[in-house]
């Protein structure tokens, strides 16, 4: 196999494994679309999904791909890798992602994709970095703009979250204290449906704008797009978008009943009008980040919504046990994805060394 035929089946692999990240996603954050709606019993679990599902693949029509460039073009500075590195580290980043994502998947914890994907990608990124070149001037393999956005954003973004849950149920408390109960659950049920659906949009335009990044920067490594002036990301082709938006609502039609209980019914009791204030916390939240180009976890910014919620009713209403529980897996995930990713990299430097490839 010459080097061309190579590289293109290369990156035909990075794009297929990409997209099963992007599937795996969806799977791993449906509960973040769908929990409340379920835990509040406004819809069954078969047709939360295809609701998620439908507005998580309609969201390219919404937003732009400024996640995207900002994944792609502003996290790793992939020409300090050699060139014929830069697909081993893509293909290393992806597969620690997807590995970290089933692991957390299979132990029941809304940890975030997102940041498994930078996470994994900057390890893969330092991994060949002192491969080739040893450990001084390691860290000038990440950009620093592009990580003080999104680090930033893992405290902010929970926060932001919280903050407009706890003050659209207090508000809720005020307009409707005189409206009997069941009547205000009789209208936030209807609510609740496009709550429900507008964060399911913001879910799938921020999260499927990260798999783009990757497949677009795949693009580049292998030769058949040219980085944009300043090194950014270029324009992401329209098969790129259409495919990712694609394979996260296919992962979200999937389910990932696991996070679905943990979300729903492990960290605060929600009835409707509560799900209702939680989902439109999220959302908002959601849709300021993306329209900035920031890539945030919709996981940290739903589980921090559905605890303001929880805390505007009464503060002992939050198991902040499983808070916490949940807490230390957003810690480890950036960490833990880049060390997997870094063994997912040293994996396949090994089989093309054992192949006699490289």
């Amino acid at each position: 196999m010459d080097g061309q035929t190579a590289a293109f089946s290369l990156v035909v692999l990075i794009i297929a494994v990409a997209l099963i990240f992007d599937y795996v996603n969806g799977f791993h954050d449906a509960a973040n679309s769908i929990a409340t709606v379920v835990a509040t019993r406004v819809l069954s679990p078969g047709v939360a999904v295809a609701w998620a599902a439908f507005f998580n693949f309609v969201a390219f029509l919404v937003f732009g791909t400024a996640v995207a460039k900002t994944i792609g073009g502003d996290m790793v500075d992939i020409a300090k890798i050699p060139g014929n590195d830069q697909l081993f580290v893509l293909l290393g980043a992806v597969m620690g992602a997807i590995i970290w994502n089933l692991i957390t998947w299979w132990l029941g914890l809304p940890t975030s994709s997102s940041h498994a994907l930078v996470g994994a990608y900057a390890g893969s990124a330092i991994c060949s970095y002192v491969w080739h070149f040893g450990f001084y001037g390691f860290e000038t393999v990440l950009k620093a703009a592009g990580w003080i956005k999104t680090l930033t954003f893992i405290v902010l973004s929970p926060l932001i979250g919280m903050a407009l849950g706890f003050t659209l149920m207090v508000a809720v408390y005020w307009i409707f204290h005189k409206v009997s109960v069941n009547k205000v659950d009789r209208v936030f049920r209807v609510g609740q449906l496009f709550s429900a659906g507008a964060y399911s949009l913001g879910h799938g335009g921020n999260d499927a704008q990260k798999t783009m990044g990757i497949i677009t920067i795949a693009l580049v490594a292998g030769g058949y797009m040219q980085m944009a002036p300043g090194g950014k990301l270029p324009d992401v082709p329209l098969w790129v978008v259409l495919a990712a938006h694609a394979a996260i609502a296919l992962g979200t039609l999937s389910g990932g009943w696991r996070i679905v209980k943990t979300m729903g019914t492990k960290i605060v009791k929600l009835q409707p009008v509560g799900g209702f204030c939680a989902e439109t916390a999220g959302a908002i939240t959601l849709f300021g980040a993306t329209a900035a180009g920031i890539p945030v976890s919709t996981t940290h910014t739903i589980t921090g919504s559905i605890v303001g919620v929880g805390s505007a009713k009464r503060f002992s209403a939050v198991k902040w046990g499983v808070a916490g529980r949940i807490v230390w897996a957003w810690v480890l995930t950036i960490p833990m994805a880049a060390i997997i990713a870094g063994l997912s990299y040293g994996f396949i430097l090994l089989i093309e060394k054992l192949t006699g490839r490289i």
